[in-house]
């Protein structure tokens, strides 16, 4: 198998002020000049800074761009009538000639905004499962017919369909759980805060469950999420990325070793250690201040990028 090593980008943290709205169209500028491969929006239903809404921002994308790939990192499936989730992707690949990536998730674990959506917090794992089956068939046949748990289905038809049949679907987590569901009804895995050892094993597991199931997830479909900051002193780096480290999500060994702060040395480092793991689809997020965003993503697309995209 010919495998593609591919590196997107994900938005650091977002200007609260009325220069954010300047900067999206900088950002995707950047990313369609350059080589960077995909941009990643996430997706928050609330947030204490700000946060670009997935959906209205990849149709902002797909207007703005001809080449650039783009997807949600990760859309929360039980916010979402599956239907209309799965009508609003294959609408977007439709438009922009065939460059969605879905992927999708539970969530976070902030019970509070799945009561503001007004679904049951326990049953978030049941339900991006049930989404996933009604999505993908959605977007393959024409017509749909359901009984499940959660939604029920009678002769649905969603037209246009995506450009890209099938229309993969990734999987975002970390958990056993994220690697099974990766494995009975994903076409690829892409966690984050994850470290390389444990990612190695993931993807390890996420093929076994997808055997069980009499399936298999293509070997290239494997990738990370990492949060970097670009500097030619690691600890001015470290120094600048600590005020928006998430602290309490994941234990500071895990931290060290799922991050990259310092020259460019060090992050394709970080990324070979994945790559070793099984991985050659990577997310890169700066994590740093906003107004140096654009700045780091220029020196990721001329430092970086390049030999990863050559292999």
């Amino acid at each position: 198998m010919q495998v593609k090593f591919r590196i997107g980008v994900m938005p650091g943290p977002w200007p609260a002020g009325p220069e954010g709205a300047d900067l999206v169209w900088k950002l995707v500028d950047l990313c369609e000049r350059t080589e960077i491969d995909s941009i990643w929006f996430s997706d928050r239903l609330s947030s204490p800074l700000p946060v670009l809404e997935p959906v209205t921002t990849m149709a902002a994308v797909a207007a703005r761009t001809r080449r650039l790939k783009f997807g949600p990192s990760v859309l929360i499936a039980p916010f979402r009538s599956p239907v209309l989730a799965a009508r609003e992707l294959a609408m977007l690949d439709y438009l922009s000639g065939g460059r969605v990536l879905p992927a999708v998730g539970i969530g976070v674990e902030q019970e509070r905004e799945f009561k503001a959506a007004a679904v049951p917090f326990k049953e978030r794992g049941r339900r991006t499962d049930e989404a996933i089956q009604i999505m993908r068939r959605c977007w393959s046949e024409s017509e749909v017919s359901f009984d499940g748990e959660f939604w029920k289905l009678e002769r649905i038809t969603v037209l246009p369909r995506p450009v890209q049949q099938p229309l993969p679907v990734w999987i975002g987590g970390n958990s056993e759980a994220a690697m099974r569901r990766a494995g009975r009804l994903g076409d690829g895995w892409i966690p984050s805060f994850i470290a390389p050892e444990p990612f190695r094993a993931g993807v390890e597991k996420t093929c076994a469950f997808a055997a069980e199931a009499g399936r298999e997830v293509p070997g290239d479909h494997f990738g990370a999420l990492l949060n970097f900051w670009l500097d030619d002193d690691p600890a001015r780096a470290r120094a600048l990325a600590a005020p928006f480290i998430p602290r309490g999500r994941v234990d500071e060994a895990t931290l060290a070793a799922c991050t990259a702060f310092g020259p460019a040395e060090v992050v394709r480092e970080r990324l070979e250690q994945y790559v070793a793991g099984g991985g050659s689809k990577f997310v890169l997020r700066p994590m740093g201040p906003s107004e140096r965003m654009l700045e780091q993503l220029e020196r990721l697309a001329a430092e970086v990028i390049p030999p990863f995209h050559r292999r």
